[in-house]
């Protein structure tokens, strides 16, 4: 076959779509709107931004500002669309929602290269395909995708603990030990006595939550607890569930604590650390106001907050490669959200690789991947390196390799971090 099938016209589809046009390659772009929409989207144009406006800070010294950079160079229609419908924002990237998705849908509507189809997909085409259906895939689409990958998962909602850098966590506190010393000190805990839990508990139970869609009411509470409302059932319910401190003795007292909080190592590299059983509806700033009133998270850093919500998304751990190509049929890649990265710019950034590399396999040409000291190249590291807690990450400077100097300064850190970022972009 001469073409590329893209399935899904949102802003990982779009971006595939224009890699592979740009290269010469004729694309088929599969949309289902206007003639079927998912439960979040409302018209018709490509690119649809369902929730914030925000593509969050521009900033270098920003995980997310350094990304777009990193896109920018590497020729992102997305972004470039992005920053000519930019609203003021301050050292935010935010867009006119309904400006931007007419532009994305008025330039690839003028490039010659892409057919445009507007129907649902409900089998995976012949051929090289990227498959970028976002975290609604269609049911009769998500059949034929778990037929695909068989046993290797696909997730239907997003049920997910916070995440913190290793090196916010207070260690005066927080000590590595498995419950009875059994297994390798893998984790580290967060031991809290009576009057430490209680107060905890109280600003957990009295925490504001955000709301969820009707769509994904009827998915998450009946598959997964948010420890806020584990929390309600009772004062010792935690102490009992994910809290329960038997098995450990706090070094600081040689007694058993009250309570006690665990982190389980979130990447290869121990940089970041998830909090067990904390997967949460709290609204994002309840979450860093509440859970840093635990011992030993006063100044901890989030890297991504805890989230409950509908979204589709396949065990990219196991199934794809930096370039986000199945390993089990190199004529499929995946891109945006179904391959478990988290928001808006890193959605573009999968679809960005995708699409080259589904260009590159037609063209009969090497893989192109970035190096994991960039932005664009550690989100691509992350998906597809083995993890058996497999969860949906967004841009953020712990997943970069550390530095070869410690810098305590943290804005100096991140300033450094991007400089090394930028120079290391192969372009």
């Amino acid at each position: 076959m001469n073409y590329i099938s893209v399935i899904g016209g949102g802003l990982a589809g779009c971006e595939a779509a224009y890699q592979i046009a740009k290269r010469g390659i004729k694309v088929k772009l599969y949309e289902m709107k206007p003639k079927k929409f998912s439960d979040a989207h409302s018209n018709e144009n490509f690119a649809e931004v369902v929730c914030s406006n925000s593509f969050k800070s521009n900033s270098v010294e920003n995980a997310c500002g350094l990304l777009k950079e990193e896109l920018r160079l590497l020729d992102s229609l997305l972004i470039k669309c992005a920053d000519e419908t930019a609203v003021p924002a301050g050292q935010a990237l935010a867009v006119d929602r309904e400006v931007f998705s007419v532009l994305v849908t008025e330039k690839i509507s003028n490039i010659d290269n892409i057919e445009i189809i507007r129907e649902e997909v409900t089998k995976i085409p012949e051929g090289i395909v990227v498959i970028a259906t976002g975290p609604l895939t269609s049911e009769n689409l998500s059949k034929e995708i778990m037929n695909l990958i068989g046993d290797n998962g696909l997730h239907f909602y997003d049920a997910a603990a916070p995440i913190l850098t290793k090196e916010s966590i207070d260690m005066n506190i927080g000590f590595f030990g498995d419950r009875y010393g059994k297994g390798d000190a893998s984790y580290i805990n967060l031991p809290m006595n009576k009057e430490e839990y209680e107060a905890f508990y109280n600003e957990l139970i009295n925490a504001e939550v955000a709301n969820l869609h009707e769509f994904e009411k009827r998915e998450i509470f009946e598959s997964c607890m948010p420890v806020e409302i584990m929390a309600k059932r009772g004062i010792d319910t935690l102490r009992f569930g994910p809290l329960k401190p038997v098995g450990f003795t706090d070094p600081r007292t040689e007694k058993r604590p009250y309570a006690i909080v665990q982190l389980r190592q979130d990447n290869k590299e121990g940089t970041l650390f998830n909090i067990v059983g904390f997967q949460t509806n709290l609204k994002f700033k309840e979450q860093q106001r509440v859970f840093s009133t635990i011992p030993g998270l006063t100044n901890a850093e989030f890297v991504r907050f805890g989230v409950m919500h509908r979204n589709t998304y396949i065990n990219s751990s196991k199934l794809l490669d930096e370039s986000y190509n199945l390993k089990q049929d190199n004529n499929i890649f995946f891109a945006g959200q179904i391959t478990g990265v988290e928001g808006y710019v890193e959605s573009i950034s999968s679809g960005l690789i995708a699409g080259i590399n589904a260009a590159n396999m037609l063209l009969n040409k090497s893989k192109q991947t970035f190096l994991k000291e960039t932005m664009i190249g550690a989100l691509s590291c992350y998906i597809s390196t083995e993890n058996s807690n497999f969860q949906p990450m967004n841009a953020n400077f712990g997943i970069l390799p550390e530095l070869d100097i410690k810098i305590r300064d943290k804005k100096e850190r991140y300033k450094e971090l991007s400089n090394r970022a930028l120079k290391k972009l192969h372009i």
